[in-house]
């Protein structure tokens, strides 16, 4: 009987929004709409129904026309599927420009396949991809989802670049025990509200929303659109129960899930205070762990558990040497326990350019888990995931976040700290024998920490062919005839050496001048946006300190003819500074130059004067020296 209601519902849900007068001519859509958009939602209907605390569903009707090349990624349908999630149903139609129907596919036309590592089965994307050559196409898609646990509840996504809205409505119903909580990001939006004794439903609902310009480098994508925000009161997935009135209930029910896999044998604990037993402090006996953990283990993602949520244990990911997030973090903290020390792990969003969670709104805003370890003098953090990051350093995204530590007594949001540029420093020495030829054996120093050790170590475990492509696109090298690079193990700084030869170092010839670039890469390449009409704070990867000197030893009978000027500019955020020098006595030209980033979140408003600075690095260092033959 149940199900019956249900599928009145929908067919009623169908009838009514098939009655709504949509046109699938663009000549109706008014211009402040379509002018500047690549898509155009014609009609979407959304409704979230919320069966039971572990049953859910999500019915979605949407007509949309794809304008042009710039919203071909529109033809794309795809929706991903687990263990918790199932998709009911699916058809999709396509129309031409006169509104005529051309094909309809169904679900079983559509292509189901698994995603993951193979390790396990971890999850499926189901997908369909309409060939459009001409435009505009409109597409009429009708789909369900089904939910077996409720641990997330579906966003409205209301707007993005280059889509314009002609109408579209979002609807969620609720048991009036259950209900749930809802926050506006980006739009100030009220939902109609009914109550009939037993269900509550709310409806958002907006008209005639224009495209609006994408801004590169902003904040990250769901910090930065128009949506609506839902989240449960009670949950529940598998067998677990939770609740997510506050952060502290949540964490509750996240330490409920590793309760008893936590843990390591006997023999393994007794492993790690042997390996740990000469350490000094309890700092020492973390780091030794900690590179175990990244000499020894490697990172694979695996998405199962309740939801993504519920590691492996302990110690199956030590006898397997392997783990995701969950699994190397549950591992490093039993790992730890051993020892005597104690350590908590920790939810975050893992998201580079976004915004921490907010602290008044309790919901599931976690995709990543990392380690933290509280001591009497300082608190680490670990990122168990990486071979290559610096102890106690976590990786751009997720620093300066809002982290959901899981103790005892539930969770509690700390903040994750914040890097400056000296958390990522890459300083770099070369030395140039050049040739009469024009040819030159070069040799380069790389010392480098945080995000710079991950690049030039990303590098040193690349096949020959990646390195070398890596060197000359990546880092703009000048292409070598041979090379070798390799990672210095007895420096304390994470050090690499670079050895080149290479056919033709000078930038040209003119007579007997030689004209030679500052160095023989580029140490900044980026062309940073337009300023005009900036509204978002833009954002570089990190705060960063470059530091560089490059040595180009003359053949004999060659002098120095002109030597670049020395250049100092500098901003609140940034300083840049260049100077060159020829040593007579080792007939050697020196170019040094330094730029440092203190900051990589730009206020909008100081946008424009920072765009200027790195504008003109690009411009000095474009800069040549220029050397003659006597």
């Amino acid at each position: 009987m149940k199900r019956i209601v249900a599928i009145g519902f929908y067919i009623s849900l169908a009838l009514s929004s098939r009655c709504q007068v949509i046109s699938y001519n663009l000549a109706t859509v008014p211009d402040s709409i379509k002018k500047t958009a690549g898509v155009v939602v014609q009609f979407e209907n959304k409704i979230f129904t919320l069966q039971d605390i572990d049953e859910a569903s999500l019915y979605v009707h949407k007509i949309y026309t794809v304008v042009n090349e710039d919203g071909k990624d529109a033809l794309d349908f795809y929706v991903f599927t687990s263990k918790f999630t199932s998709l009911a149903d699916a058809e999709l139609k396509v129309y031409d420009a006169n509104g005529r129907q051309i094909s309809k596919h169904k679900k079983k036309e559509m292509i189901t396949q698994a995603m993951g590592e193979g390790l396990v089965d971890d999850g499926y994307v189901t997908f369909y991809n309409v060939n459009a050559s001409n435009f505009p196409v409109t597409i009429e898609l009708e789909y369900e989802l089904k939910f077996k646990g409720t641990l997330t509840y579906p966003s409205f996504n209301i707007l993005t670049p280059g889509t314009g809205v002609l109408q579209s409505s979002f609807t969620a119903k609720v048991p009036i025990h259950l209900d749930l909580r809802y926050k506006t990001r980006n739009i100030k939006l009220t939902p109609a509200i009914k109550d009939d004794g037993k269900i509550r439903s709310y409806t958002w609902t907006v008209n005639g929303l224009a495209p609006f310009e994408f801004e590169e480098s902003a904040v990250s994508a769901e910090n930065r659109y128009p949506s609506v925000l839902l989240a449960p009161n009670k949950f529940k997935m598998d067998d677990y129960e939770g609740d997510m009135t506050s952060w502290k209930s949540f964490g509750l029910w996240y330490a409920s899930l590793k309760k008893g896999i936590d843990v390591l044998p006997e023999d393994k604990k007794i492993f790690f205070r042997e390996m740990v037993g000469s350490a000094k402090n309890d700092k020492e006996k973390i780091k030794i762990i900690y590179e175990y953990l990244q000499k020894n283990f490697r990172y694979v993602s695996i998405q199962l558990g309740i939801g993504g949520f519920k590691p492996f244990p302990a110690a199956f990911t030590e006898s397997k040497k392997y783990g995701d997030c969950k699994g190397l973090s549950n591992f490093m903290q039993a790992a730890l326990d051993g020892v005597g020390i104690k350590s908590y792990q920790a939810l975050i969003n893992r998201q580079p350019n976004g915004l921490p969670v907010d602290p008044e709104f309790p919901h599931n805003a976690f995709n990543h888990v990392i380690l933290y370890v509280p001591l009497k003098e300082d608190s680490i953090w670990l990122e168990c995931t990486s071979n290559s990051l610096d102890f106690g350093s976590l990786d751009i995204s997720t620093e300066n976040k809002n982290a959901l530590v899981i103790t005892e007594s539930g969770g509690r949001l700390i903040p994750t700290p914040a890097s400056n540029s000296h958390s990522n420093i890459l300083s770099v020495y070369s030395k140039i024998l050049l040739q009469n030829d024009g040819s030159g054996n070069v040799e380069t120093i790389f010392h480098s920490t945080g995000e710079y050790r991950e690049m030039i170590d990303h590098i040193l475990k690349e096949k020959r062919d990646e390195q070398k492509e890596s060197l000359v696109l990546g880092l703009s090298f000048k292409q070598p005839d041979d090379f070798e690079i390799l990672k210095k193990e007895a420096e304390s700084l994470h050090t690499a050496v670079l050895k080149m030869s290479v056919e033709k170092v000078p930038e040209f010839t003119a007579g007997s001048k030689v004209f030679l670039a500052p160095r023989l890469y580029k140490i900044w390449r980026r062309k940073l946006p337009k300023a005009e009409n900036r509204r978002l704070d833009f954002y570089f990867n990190f705060p960063l300190e470059q530091y560089d000197t490059t040595v180009y030893v003359l053949p004999e009978g060659y002098k120095v003819d002109v030597l670049p000027p020395e250049k100092e500019f500098k901003t609140e955020y940034s300083s840049y500074t260049a100077k060159s020098w020829f040593d007579e006595n080792k007939r050697a030209v020196y170019s040094y130059v330094q730029i440092i980033l203190k900051q990589h979140v730009i206020p909008a408003a100081r946008y424009a004067e920072v765009k200027k600075f790195f504008d003109d690095v690009l411009i000095n260092d474009g800069q040549k020296i220029v050397i003659k033959k006597e």
